[in-house]
């Protein structure tokens, strides 16, 4: 079971996140907090699987609160929930280590999708803000792909990363166990020198890994 922490403002928000993320077992509401600092402070007195996080909250935004759980807790998972489809907000908040982008605008369904998608090691990204994002990351994309200092399989690796697959798809996909995939995005991310597979996935669209 995983444990997960709501960061929202809004009470009424919160409460229904938690009757919707609750209908499956394997999802577990242990705490709540209305800002990011709130949410630090409670994360010191419960073992956190994942923050489902708001941006726009009062004290500490949710980029910050982001920022500062990757730090403290490098495990956590981070599902960014939010209403505002800005791409600006999003890939600040995939900079700073969260592992999903979501609006709230989501059904249950997809809520709790986004959820098994972090915890499995994917990268979630809502549909119309990835419509935004993506041009933008794409423009700055470099067509010279001479110095990045990975194996063909690294690359293969890297690229369904950037597509947002689990290990699992991934292994499935390359038709390799899921601790091999996991001993070659270790290398990976000792190579980049990069801290967690959503700055690889940023990494692979910026570069055109394909």
């Amino acid at each position: 079971m995983w444990n997960v922490i709501l960061v929202e403002d809004q009470a009424i928000v919160r409460q229904g996140l938690k009757m919707m993320l609750e209908q499956d077992e394997q999802i577990q509401i242990v705490a709540e907090a209305e800002n990011g600092q709130e949410a630090l402070d409670k994360m010191k007195d419960h073992l956190i699987d994942l923050a489902i996080m708001d941006i726009r909250m009062p004290l500490m935004n949710g980029i910050e609160a982001t920022r500062r759980i990757k730090t403290r807790w490098p495990q956590v998972k981070i599902l960014i929930l939010t209403t505002f489809n800005d791409d600006e907000y999003a890939v600040q908040a995939l900079r700073e280590g969260a592992n999903g982008f979501l609006l709230k605008t989501a059904d249950s369904r997809k809520l709790i999708e986004a959820v098994y998608s972090c915890m499995n090691g994917g990268l979630t990204l809502h549909e119309e803000v990835a419509a935004k994002m993506m041009p933008r990351l794409l423009k700055n994309n470099s067509p010279n792909r001479v110095d990045i200092p990975l194996s063909p399989r690294e690359l293969a690796v890297t690229k369904l990363v950037g597509e947002g697959k689990t290990n699992k798809e991934i292994a499935n996909e390359l038709h390799l166990s899921v601790g091999t995939v996991k001993n070659h995005l270790t290398q990976i991310l000792q190579k980049l020198e990069f801290r967690d597979r959503t700055q690889l996935a940023i990494y692979a669209v910026k570069n055109g890994i394909s």
